[in-house]
């Protein structure tokens, strides 16, 4: 009887062993031999609040976060933590960043777009804190900003030609003619993630850039899409570009404007993502 039923062990045993993995353990194996490493992006400073649930419910947006005109976004999960642009008031940027719990320590890159005040304002109040960054800016930018990385004692390097900053992430290079921006692209997995100030250049230009520095199609592009002077009829063949080039995913903000908002939505439906001051975004298995 119990070599019975130790034969009998063996067998369901083997049966176990033998079996096919779950989709869900194949998954989890697959991110464990590829180390699965997620891409983190948080919205610090907006003039939109992010709003969780619908705007018609009566629901008020973040309390806790105070919105300004301008824009910056955290990058984690590279092998350098980013900073793109720092808002317009520094002790916005520096209030947001505390309530969000984000170490300002842990930074070792600042990414400046372009000249405008409401991207690069707070720069002082951040170098107050930590000086121990690289700060990357367009080289189009007065002296003046240079000179005050310079007296920070960060070390300043001046973009002009795409370059790259850290692994899996690049600058676009300035792009434009009279105001000159840089964007950020991130290689993923799931492809590429573009990072905007206001898209002076176009969005749909600086999209094309980054898919064809970097041969790889568009994931996410998130951040300031400058719109939001246009009309209807402008706004919706820029919404046709952007899905003409295949963007999976789009999350408009800063001074993309409402009307464009409104119609990413329509266009993008679950793809469009809700973006303003304090909006996470986690791009899992990234890298």
């Amino acid at each position: 009887m119990y070599k019975l039923s130790g034969i009998i062990l063996l067998s369901v045993f083997a049966s176990f062993a033998n079996a096919p993995a779950s989709p869900a353990c194949l998954a989890e194996s697959r991110r464990a031999s590829q180390g699965g490493k997620d891409l983190n992006l948080t919205i610090i400073y907006d003039n939109n609040p992010y709003l969780p649930v619908p705007i018609l419910s009566g629901q008020a947006g973040n309390k806790e976060l105070e919105t300004r005109w301008g824009f910056s976004c955290l990058i984690e999960g590279l092998e350098k933590t980013v900073i793109f642009d720092v808002g317009g008031e520094g002790s916005v940027l520096l209030k947001n960043m505390e309530k969000l719990s984000i170490n300002l320590d842990s930074i070792d890159i600042v990414i400046l777009s372009h000249i405008h005040y409401d991207h690069i304002g707070g720069l002082s109040d951040f170098l107050d804190k930590n000086p121990n960054v690289t700060v990357y800016m367009p080289k189009s930018l007065p002296k003046s900003i240079k000179d005050e990385v310079k007296e920070a004692e960060a070390k300043l390097i001046e973009v002009h030609k795409p370059i790259k900053i850290c692994k899996n992430a690049y600058s676009t290079g300035e792009l434009g003619t009279f105001i000159k921006e840089q964007s950020l692209a991130i290689k993923t997995s799931k492809g590429l993630v573009i990072i905007t100030g206001c898209a002076h250049p176009g969005i749909v230009n600086i999209v094309k850039k980054a898919k064809k520095m970097l041969n790889d199609d568009v994931y996410l592009v998130l951040g300031g899409f400058h719109l939001c002077w246009m009309n209807g009829y402008q706004i919706k063949r820029i919404v046709k570009g952007i899905k003409g080039e295949k963007v999976k995913k789009a999350a408009p903000c800063h001074c993309s404007g409402d009307l464009a908002r409104k119609l990413f939505k329509k266009v993008y439906g679950k793809d469009f993502i809700l973006a303003g001051a304090g909006k996470k975004i986690k791009i899992e298995d990234a890298f």
